[in-house]
């Protein structure tokens, strides 16, 4: 790198440097010659440029000053010389610094309209914007202020036109950035990093004054600016924003209208420049404080939730700004100003927050420094009217505004909150604001409950799993919110930050108690009043709450409700929760069989509460708040404010549980029983809500799992069971509880529940005609809990199992030993050499030793069963009786019963199988002589029956099922070959699909004679079709696939009699060769399945050549 040259730091020599190129530049004004002095300058040092600096500019300004077009680059070279020497240097002439104010202006603007810009390039414009910002900052305090002088308003207004101007219209962001920073400087408040003149108070005044005259002008300006097209960028929106906080914090100070010079009156030399004058006079002040008022707050409306941070912060500014310098003098702004400041105290930028937080609480000073108590008096009072006026105008604004404004306005609602901090509670003592405030929380809250889906989802026995469910998995369900007047869920967050912080800071009594009034008052408020109540009670627990002191007393602790309290309130919301009223809601459309049952029930439960008590008396009976069964069908939408009642309730007693921790045990006496009673209810949102409350509930309780807290507790939960079983009519849920119970349970809950079992079983036989369905439920819970429990460990071997052992074990035969075994077997049938055989025969083993000892032996006692297998036949017993009811949904509950039982008792053969026998009639029935539904549903019974008692099973199913079976594929096989892609869901194609998919493996563990076997091939072939659908051919494959386990050879010759891919050569001339109808046969629709068979169970490795299906 070159050395640097020394500077020139003699003005002589510099003078003599210099001058050739001034005089060269004078005679010849052109770009090089401009460019040459420029060049020199660098090389003179700033003390001699300073002495020399009239000399310099002299040829500068007159290339500006020649009168005649001159070309854009000469301009810009000559203005960017200039700015040079006024960045190295002072301006201590008001001559000098009148005169380049005046031809830098002239250089921005039109020579045919004085007041706009030219039309010129941009960079032009920048190195003008440069040099004037260079000349604001050189000159020195007194020369500068002369630019305030009166005289020189129609300048200075010139200026100030074509500054806005430029901000205004100008398509590069960064000159107008630049002409609202040369504005910014005009008024000595630039804020950048050079240093600057500190006017005094006096001169403060002196501006005012002349500031005064373009107010108007610049603030609306800067107004339409910030308000303007997003595009623009954040910088030019930050640089309008100080703009218009600075020049109204200048003109409307406090200190500055209090003083007799504002309201001094001009000279009357200055002629018609005097009437450009303004008075700042009390009354102009008031009316322009009005006007003022009207652009803040379509400032603060355009900038309060601005996507960019930094627009944020710089309204934050704004607001501190004002707030600080023109509190008295903008009083109709203090309202908007303090609300901007409050509405940012929630901002997602932590730089926003910090800096809003230092705001409020130094205008919480200001005002105590100002008069003692009563000023903060005072400022309390601003905000809780501020407080209620918003809480008036929240559901205007919540049903007119869009998500944006929304969010802003809540986040003020809540700002408010956190800056009155503790003194929320005594805000809230005052009805007016209390009613106010709840009310727009319940309107702004209400849901939208007209989504039919709602309704229609079911949760059939399906609750979660214990083996598998968490409460990561349940949560993650968790049906969301719909409200009528927003959907942005971060507005829903703000609302409940909102009551969880009126919860934190407010009475806890007070909120509780009025909030349950609502709950009570009106069904219209009913849920938004326990979301509400929800929230404020974590709130008052101290979950999810800013708890930094941004108040105005932050020394003051927030939260003044202890644990007590917050249990106290507990008791009483879930015991209004939980009441007849409020719990027990129709949230079904349709009577299902459980309705019409509870109905039923409690029909009579109403009968006789009617004839023992006062009939006009609404609250004599607990009872006479259900609706009897002729009440008209619910429309949807009372169903689903019952459904999304009953969710917000269970997620009510979850928050409870968090709020209160450990110290919410004692209180699971009265809240778990209801809990899971919802857990069994058939809507899929409230037994998905249900669940989890129930997790929640556990967590917050330090229970490990569902299952520990449910036999932790369960001493009380079967107690509070048994009892309402013995009064099923006026509890008709109790069996929900019991099925929820075992399907998050162990199997250290069969003890304890062993007798309920059987008081369920002797209810459902004194009236299984109105408690079946109830009942049925709590079975299938119970047999699923068993079936989980006591997993079988005896896998039976079949016979057909065996015989497949054999045949994969057995050694390849030579073609000599198959046809010396094929004449012994000829001989034996032709009688030669049978009497050998008969003699083999009829000789019989001695008996054994332990067959003696048996024989001797005490009889035989029969063990006693274990408790589960007990339990088990019970239920198989009552099965069996309610496989003929005439309910279908009944019907096919119970074979699903049936076949888990049979799944817990083939451990034990010799109980299974006299069940089985039982059983068998009934269950024919179903297969033969039923709706398709159920004949599925039995097919599937038959099948795991096949697994564990397949011997006893196999005449049973040769004679009385599979001719059903096989006519019935027979009859559909040409059917569902002709049917197109809708016919995949209908009911016959899936009792077909049904069928087949389970035919194959029954044939196999059954170990079916030959005949069967043949009806079975024979009803199956059709299915090989390519035509038939591909699950229903994938399901034949399957079926044959077993067949030939059972029997390889017949299969393989009814396989090749269908389609053969090849000829067989004899491996001797004296044989035969083969002939086998399926050779040479073409290609047609049963040969690509054939050949799949054949290659994948024979290992046949021959093709056919490829010719079109016949």
């Amino acid at each position: 790198m070159p050395p640097v040259m020394s500077q020139i730091s003699d003005p002589k020599i510099a003078f003599a440097y210099l001058r050739p190129a001034c005089v060269l530049l004078t005679r010849e004004p052109t770009v090089a010659n401009v460019e040459t002095l420029n060049s020199q300058l660098k090389e003179v040092s700033d003390a001699t440029l300073q002495q020399l600096q009239e000399y310099i500019l002299f040829p500068l300004r007159f290339v500006l000053k020649v009168p005649g077009a001159k070309k854009e680059q000469l301009v810009q070279s000559v203005v960017e010389a200039v700015s040079y020497v006024l960045e190295n240097t002072c301006i201590q002439s008001w001559e000098t610094l009148h005169n380049l104010f005046s031809e830098l202006c002239l250089c921005l603007s039109s020579s045919t309209d004085p007041g706009k810009p030219a039309d010129t390039s941009e960079e032009l414009k920048s190195a003008v914007l440069r040099c004037l910002d260079a000349l604001f900052h050189a000159a020195y305090g007194d020369i500068f202020l002369k630019l305030f002088e009166p005289i020189m308003l129609p300048g200075l207004g010139a200026a100030v036109s074509l500054l806005l101007a430029l901000g205004e219209k100008e398509k590069s962001r960064d000159i107008q950035a630049a002409a609202l920073k040369c504005l910014q400087a005009l008024t000595l408040q630039c804020d950048c990093t050079k240093e600057h003149i500190v006017p005094s108070s006096e001169e403060r005044c002196f501006i005012g004054s002349t500031m005064a005259s373009f107010l108007p002008g610049i603030t609306m300006a800067a107004a339409r600016i910030v308000t303007g097209d997003l595009r623009q960028g954040h910088a030019v929106t930050v640089r309008a924003i100080k703009v218009w906080s600075r020049t109204v914090g200048l003109v409307m100070e406090d200190i500055q209208l209090q003083s007799t010079e504002s309201h001094k009156t001009p000279s009357p030399d200055l002629g018609r420049i005097g009437q450009l004058v303004v008075h700042r006079t009390p009354e102009w002040v008031k009316n322009t404080a009005g006007k003022l008022s009207v652009l803040l707050k379509k400032i603060i409306s355009c900038t309060s939730a601005h996507q960019h941070w930094r627009v944020r912060l710089e309204m934050v500014e704004l607001a501190d700004h004002l707030q600080a310098r023109c509190s008295q003098s903008l009083g109709e702004c203090v309202g908007p100003l303090l609300e901007a400041l409050v509405g940012a105290i929630n901002d997602e930028e932590p730089r926003v927050r910090e800096r809003c937080e230092v705001a409020l609480r130094e205008v919480s000073q200001r005002n105590q420094s100002c008069g003692g108590n009563s000023s903060t008096q005072t400022f309390t009072d601003v905000l809780s009217e501020n407080l209620h006026s918003l809480a008036t105008s929240l559901p205007r604004l919540m049903r007119t505004s869009d998500d944006q404004k929304k969010l802003f306005v809540l986040n003020v609602f809540l700002g408010y909150l956190k800056v009155l901090g503790p003194l929320v509670s005594v805000v809230l003592n005052s009805a007016a604001h209390l009613e106010r405030i709840s009310k727009a929380l319940m309107q702004v809250l209400e849901l939208d409950v007209m989504d039919v889906r709602i309704v229609e989802e079911r949760s059939y026995s399906a609750a979660i799993e214990t083996s598998t469910g968490s409460h990561d998995s349940c949560t993650a369900h968790t049906q969301r919110k719909h409200f009528l007047y927003f959907t942005d869920e971060k507005i829903f967050s703000v609302l409940m930050e909102i009551c969880r912080t009126l919860g934190y800071y407010g009475n806890i009594y007070l909120l509780t108690d009025h909030l349950l009034d609502l709950y009570c008052q009106s069904s219209v408020y009913r849920k938004q009043a326990a979301m509400v109540l929800n929230e404020i009670i974590r709130g008052a627990a101290g979950m999810a709450v800013a708890k930094q002191g941004q108040g105005l007393e932050s020394k003051v602790q927030g939260n003044s409700a202890t644990q007590e309290d917050i249990k106290a309130a507990v008791v009483s919301i879930i015991e209004e929760y939980t009441s007849l009223n409020n719990w027990h809601l129709i949230t079904v459309s349709e009577e299902t069989d459980r309705d019409r049952q509870d109905q039923q029930l409690l029909s009579q439960s109403r009968l006789l509460s009617i004839s023992n008590s006062d009939a006009g008396n609404s609250n004599a009976s607990s009872l006479q708040v259900i609706p009897p069964p002729s009440t008209s069908t619910s429309t949807v939408h009372q169903l689903n404010s019952n459904i999304w009642q009953l969710c917000i309730q269970l997620e009510g007693i979850a928050c409870f549980a968090q709020a209160l921790g450990r110290d919410f045990r004692p209180l699971l006496m009265t809240s778990l029983y209801p809990v899971l009673e919802k857990g069994g209810e058939e809507t899929l949102l409230v037994s998905q809500a249900a669940l989890s409350s129930m997790w929640a509930i556990s967590k917050a309780c330090e229970y490990t799992c569902l299952k520990e807290l449910i036999n932790e507790n369960s001493d009380y939960l079967l107690s509070d069971i048994s009892l309402n079983l013995q009064r099923l009519s006026q509890h008709p849920q109790a069996p929900r509880v019991l099925t929820v119970m075992l399907t998050h349970s162990d199997c250290s809950l069969l003890p304890l529940v062993g007798d309920i079992v059987q008081d369920v079983l002797t209810a459902l036989d004194l009236s299984y005609e109105r408690t079946a369905a109830l009942f049925c439920s709590v079975l299938h819970a119970l047999m699923k809990a068993l079936a989980r429990w006591f997993p079988s460990i005896c896998s039976r071997t079949s016979r057909s199992a065996t015989s497949k052992q054999r045949s994969n074990d057995q050694e390849d035969l030579s073609i000599r030993q198959f046809l010396l075994n094929y004449r012994k077997q000829k001989e034996l049938a032709e009688g030669i050499g049978i009497e050998d055989d008969d003699t083999e025969d009829l000789e019989v083993p001695p008996p054994t030793e332990r067959e003696d000892v048996e024989d001797i032996g005490s009889p035989d006692v029969k063990a006693e069963l274990p408790s589960h297998l007990s339990i088990t036949k019970d239920v198989m017993e009552r099965c069996i009786h309610l496989l003929s009811d005439p309910s279908l949904r009944l019907r096919l509950k119970v074979l699903d019963v049936l076949e888990l039982c049979v799944h817990v008792l083939s451990e034990r053969e010799n109980e299974l199988l006299p069940m089985a026998h039982r059983c068998w009639p009934a269950l024919l029935q179903r297969l033969t002589a039923d709706d398709p539904l159920a004949v599925l549903r039995a097919f599937r019974v038959l099948s795991v029956l096949g697994e564990t008692c397949g011997d006893f099973l196999r005449r049973r199913v040769s004679k009385e099922v599979l001719p059903n079976l096989s006519s019935s594929l027979a009859r559909q096989a040409p059917i569902s070959a002709k049917a197109g892609p809708v016919y995949t869901h209908t009911l016959a194609y899936k009792l077909q699909l049904a069928v087949l998919q389970g035919l194959g493996s029954l044939c196999q563990r059954l170990d079916l004679g030959e005949a069967d076997l043949d009806a079975v091939c024979e009803a199956c072939l059709p299915y090989l079709s390519c035509r038939q659908p591909v699950k229903l051919q994938e399901a034949c494959l399957s079926v044959f696939q077993h067949l030939i386990q059972v029997d390889p050879d017949t299969f393989w010759f009814t396989l090749n009699e269908l389609h053969c891919p090849s000829s067989y050569i004899p491996p001797h001339p004296d044989l035969q060769p083969v002939q086998l109808n399926g050779m040479g046969r073409p290609r047609d629709e049963f040969s690509d399945n054939t050949l799949k068979l054949l290659r994948e169970e024979f290992g046949s490795v021959a093709e056919t050549v490829n010719q079109p299906v016949s």
